[in-house]
């Protein structure tokens, strides 16, 4: 399909099928080039302005499908004075003729690139507007206290009586608490986008490589009782409850004089520093290897992980999880006991509950950062001790925040970088 937005089409849509296009309506016609010859046959959409995705006319023609016929279809109509689209152009210009807010157009590209069926259930749920309704709430509840607040200001006597007979106090924790609620829900459709990094670390053959097929439901890696056999870190991308995690499995972590396995090490400890969650299997075997302590007092602090004691099918222990300094779990990579409680340790460090995903939407880390700014411009509004002109300041800044988030005062270089990142043609 070669789609055409722009002022006034209705002359090149003339021009390349010698019809007069009826609105909204499908045609079964023949497009010309510009001798006459016939191009291909096809079906011709025409939208005029206003009713169309982008608010101008917009031409649909709907080809054969072969390459080299849709590129003379698209030279003509660059020869009839159209031009290629940039990358997100026809979301933006939606944007700007007020078809989609920001928030919407940015859940186009959204739909596109999701990788599970709740991250395209979120994504949809976002371009009908649910996200931007929320946040328009969230706006309109600070207009209105903004506007008492305003009026107060200018009949300061009455001081008093705006805070309590207003009660500006209440007003301003339920829209803390209503953020609160939001910045949760959209951290949860940040994972349906983005989802988590998992490394697999620890000694050669604590069982990374099975581990990572057991997740993965299919072999994934070689398995044998060849210490070393992992040189590469390996990526795996599972879902589970529609979060993508992408399981990395590397190499043994050991002194070795290999240096192709000494190059492999170099790249898990790599691994593990860019690791959203790290999982150090040991052997339930040797509770107390000396090696086991030297690795993980080598993992960087900040990073949640969690000891998995693998192969408890060879000693004869119950599948279990424990909580100490961190987290502790019991299982057999090669029988599947105790999995579940791995997978359900997960999504707690994700921030993921079971269930959640019908009540999330998609956001970006510039929403989740426009949130957080909103959040600490409302709480700072609740420190400054109630002086009235401090407040007034906080909520328009919390205001501003939020209306970013739908594009009511984003920087035209905000736009430049959000719709270059689109697909041409969306």
């Amino acid at each position: 399909m070669v789609r055409v937005s722009g002022p006034a089409l209705a002359g090149l849509a003339y021009s390349l099928t010698a019809k007069k296009l009826l609105p909204r309506t499908a045609t079964l016609t023949h497009f010309l080039a510009d001798d006459g010859a016939v191009i291909d046959q096809g079906i011709a959409l025409y939208f005029p302005a206003p009713h169309s995705f982008t608010g101008e006319d917009v031409l649909e023609l709907q080809g054969h499908g072969g390459p080299v016929v849709m590129q003379l279809l698209l030279r003509r109509c660059v020869s009839l004075g159209a031009r290629l689209a940039e990358p997100g152009e026809f979301s933006r210009r939606a944007f700007l003729n007020d078809k989609l807010d920001l928030a919407q157009a940015e859940s186009v590209a959204d739909l596109i690139e999701a990788s599970t069926e709740a991250a395209v259930r979120a994504a949809m749920r976002s371009l009908q507007g649910e996200f931007s309704r929320k946040i328009h709430h969230l706006v309109d509840q600070l207009i209105e206290l903004r506007a008492l607040l305003e009026a107060t200001l200018d009949f300061p006597e009455e001081e008093v009586d705006f805070l309590q007979e207003t009660n500006a106090r209440g007003r301003l924790a339920a829209i803390a608490e209503e953020i609160d609620r939001i910045r949760t829900q959209s951290r949860r459709g940040s994972l349906l986008r983005a989802g988590i990094n998992v490394v697999l670390a620890g000694q050669p053959n604590a069982g990374k490589s099975s581990l990572l097929n057991s997740l993965a439901g299919q072999d994934r890696a070689i398995v044998t009782d060849i210490p070393g056999t992992t040189r590469d870190a390996l990526r795996e991308t599972i879902q589970i409850e529609g979060i993508p995690l992408h399981i990395v499995d590397t190499a043994g972590l050991r002194e070795t004089a290999d240096r192709v396995e000494r190059l492999g090490i170099e790249r898990t400890w790599k691994e593990v520093e860019q690791a959203d969650v790290v999982v150090l299997l040991r052997d339930s075997r040797d509770r107390h290897h000396p090696e086991d302590e030297r690795i993980a007092a080598q993992l960087p602090g900040g990073i949640p992980r969690v000891v998995v004691w693998n192969k408890i099918d060879l000693v004869k222990i119950t599948p279990g999880r424990s909580e100490g300094e961190v987290v502790e779990i019991a299982l057999s990579a090669k029988t599947g006991a105790g999995m579940d409680l791995l997978v359900a340790e997960l999504l707690r460090i994700a921030g993921w509950q079971q269930g959640a995903g019908e009540s999330v939407v998609l956001a970006r880390e510039r929403h989740l950062q426009a949130l957080a700014t909103a959040a600490e411009h409302v709480a700072e509004a609740g420190r400054c001790g109630w002086q009235l002109e401090l407040l007034a300041e906080e909520l328009r800044l919390a205001q501003r925040a939020l209306s970013e988030i739908t594009g009511e005062f984003t920087p035209d270089d905000l736009l430049g970088q959000i719709f270059s990142r689109f697909c041409i043609g969306k």
